[in-house]
């Protein structure tokens, strides 16, 4: 895997939506055009925006690997001169599948979030991914994930106000 100049959390969040305290990546430790290895300290975050009722439940995971897939597909972009060259593409995770959690929280672990997320599939308007998390050699919680590219063409129609919906 080829590591890029250092990504740190202002670099992650110029290239993903998520903002504040939502960009949950600390860095970009490695990445290629098939997978991304990411890290992240914001889970031991007593304000952490996914903590609820104290504690901060396994499957927040996966919002972690969602954020490390949108940053691997914003660095793709960059590096694709023809996409680069065109409006910014906005991606929709849509579904998750086959998800193992293999601990209950993630606020009580005190290393350091590793996140790695692959390419296992795709076209130009979906890329599936598999995924895992990891805290030291502790694996935490994987899965697959299904992703929509360019969900500015999935707009759905307007309907007329004088138009009645369709029964």
């Amino acid at each position: 895997m080829r590591v890029p100049a250092t990504l740190q959390h202002a670099d992650i969040a110029r290239r993903i939506p998520h903002q504040g305290s939502m960009c949950l990546l600390e860095c970009v430790s490695a990445w290629d055009t098939q997978q991304i290895c990411c890290e992240a300290s914001s889970h031991r975050d007593s304000n952490n925006p996914l903590r609820a009722h104290g504690r901060l439940g396994a499957a927040c995971g996966i919002e972690y690997a969602a954020q490390a897939m949108a940053v691997h597909g914003a660095l793709l972009a960059e590096a694709d001169s023809v996409v680069a060259s065109q409006r910014p593409t906005l991606g929709y995770l849509v579904s998750v599948r086959g998800v193992t959690l293999h601990v209950d929280r993630l606020d009580d672990l005190s290393d350091a979030l590793s996140i790695h997320a692959e390419r296992s599939g795709g076209d130009s308007s979906t890329v599936l991914y598999s995924f895992t998390l990891h805290a030291g050699s502790r694996l935490l919680l994987g899965g697959r994930a299904a992703v929509i590219l360019d969900a500015h063409g999935l707009a759905l129609p307007q309907r007329s106000a004088t138009t009645p919906p369709k029964s």
